[in-house]
């Protein structure tokens, strides 16, 4: 029983770790990068579809995104879907290619962009500290119910406590990354 509230634990913790990862991929970096689109939900004849199921993306230089939708008649809702979306991104149309240059990024925008990360970082470790206090709890649960001793019980938590301490290294690990990334100009 102990078993399972560990391996789900660390599952769980597992699955946030890969949210804060795509979250921070998110993140712009004054680098071109086909993820940043991954996002981007295009009116496709009335369904909301992934940017990448409906062009192919590639980048051109190291500052510029190459959009090149596959059906003609997609280049506007795709334009118009990148303007609208949160990247700050202004999309230059020629032909059927949508060029998507990256504007540089400034002291003042990367420092923003620090902070986000480190919020990001912050709503990742309280979800870790939740995590760890389920697993605690579903411990005392089977301790009440005389299904644990006391000493398996302090071992699970000792042992949730472990994975806890190394999630949120990882995650401390991956915000430094990103802020040195960030601060590069």
């Amino acid at each position: 029983m102990i078993e399972e509230i560990i391996k789900d634990a660390q599952s769980r913790m597992n699955k946030t770790l890969e949210n804060l990862a795509t979250a921070l991929k998110k993140v712009r970096t004054g680098r071109a990068h086909p993820s940043l689109l991954e996002g981007i939900r295009v009116d496709y004849y009335g369904n909301p579809t992934p940017l990448n199921q409906l062009a192919n993306i590639s980048v051109e230089d190291g500052r510029t995104l190459m959009v090149t939708p596959w059906e003609r008649d997609m280049v506007l809702p795709i334009e118009r879907a990148i303007m609208t979306s949160d990247l700050g991104l202004n999309p230059a149309t020629a032909g059927t290619v949508i060029r998507l240059p990256m504007p540089a990024l400034t002291q003042e925008t990367r420092k923003d962009m620090v902070k986000t990360v480190k919020s990001e970082g912050e709503h990742t470790k309280v979800a870790l500290r939740n995590i760890r206090r389920e697993a605690n709890t579903k411990c005392k649960d089977l301790l009440k119910e005389k299904a644990i001793s006391e000493d398996d019980e302090r071992r699970a938590e000792d042992r949730i406590q472990k994975l806890t301490d190394q999630s949120i290294s990882k995650v401390e690990e991956q915000l430094t990354a990103k802020e040195a990334e960030l601060m590069v100009v």
